[in-house]
């Protein structure tokens, strides 16, 4: 029988689906219905249920304003960071042998293990009016609970994972091969990192940092332990729409929700682009 032939048989085969898988793939769409369409309708109606006008206002109030602009700041001041921290991370785990290396891979995962909530009752342990910092934060008028650093510092704890994860897998399977070649033609570690490492990695580093933004902007366990919920000060938009949410003032919440459901829209499109250059990188990796 002919290669033809064969992949005739096998497309008729994959046309004719059992009863078994209909009733399977039924069951995903009503579930993916159910769980994620269904809300997201009622989140567009509701939020447009009294018309484009009484939207643009709700998203212009200036308590919105200040908790878009806060959100944006704690995920440009958080993404950055993380990044060069997961890149770190993941040099020194995959690159490197040394004492402390699997604590450091499970320190790493341990912000998927911890409440959110958690976290931020640990920083308010911390920094709060009644730790043991206290007294040194007060001499030196430094606020950082109930403040923009304290929800700095919750929202890179809650985003820590994402970059390293995605790097991890990737540089252990690339090996060191390229970077020791790299060395015996008389390459510097930083020479190394930017000329060979960095390139090989660059659109699981992108991948990473778009799931890393994603976390950030929708965070809000930790974020509302932290902020104190003070109106046009610690409030991010999930915090804001809580508050409207609380307030009964349902139509408003809606409408801030579209506007960070546009923001989610976003990361998730260049979330598939950067997945789709990963996908062919990996696939032109295991061709070479």
């Amino acid at each position: 029988m002919s290669l033809a032939t064969l992949g005739a048989a096998s497309a008729r085969a994959s046309a004719r689906r059992s009863p078994g898988a209909i009733v399977l793939i039924a069951i995903a769409w009503a579930v993916f219905a159910v769980i994620l369409l269904l809300p997201l309708y009622m989140v567009l109606s509701q939020g447009l249920s009294r018309g484009l006008e009484y939207f643009w206002d709700a998203i212009r109030e200036p308590d919105a304003i200040s908790a878009l602009k806060l959100t944006l700041l704690a995920t440009a001041i958080s993404v950055p960071l993380n990044m060069v921290f997961g890149l770190a991370a993941a040099w020194s785990v995959t690159k490197f042998e040394f004492r402390g290396k699997s604590l450091l891979v499970t320190l790493i995962d341990m912000p998927f293990s911890v409440s959110p909530v958690v976290a931020g009752l640990i920083y308010v342990l911390l920094f709060g009016s009644q730790s043991f910092l206290a007294p040194f934060l007060d001499r030196h008028d430094l606020q950082i609970v109930y403040a923009v650093p304290g929800i700095v510092l919750a929202t890179m704890f809650v985003t820590v994972p994402f970059v390293a994860r995605e790097l991890i897998p990737l540089m252990e399977e690339q090996g060191s091969t390229e970077e020791e070649a790299a060395r015996l033609l008389g390459a510097s570690g930083w020479q190394m990192f930017w000329h060979v490492t960095l390139p090989n990695v660059k659109w699981a580093l992108v991948y990473g940092v778009v799931l890393c933004t994603a976390r950030a902007m929708g965070e809000f366990g930790a974020v509302s332990v932290v902020s104190g919920h003070i109106r046009g000060y610690t409030n991010t938009l999930p915090l804001h729409i809580e508050i409207l949410y609380n307030e009964y003032n349902i139509v408003a919440a809606f409408s801030v929700a579209i506007l960070l459901l546009v923001m989610a829209l976003v990361v998730l499109l260049l979330r598939q682009w950067s997945e789709a250059r990963l996908s062919r990188q990996l696939q032109a990796d295991r061709e070479d």
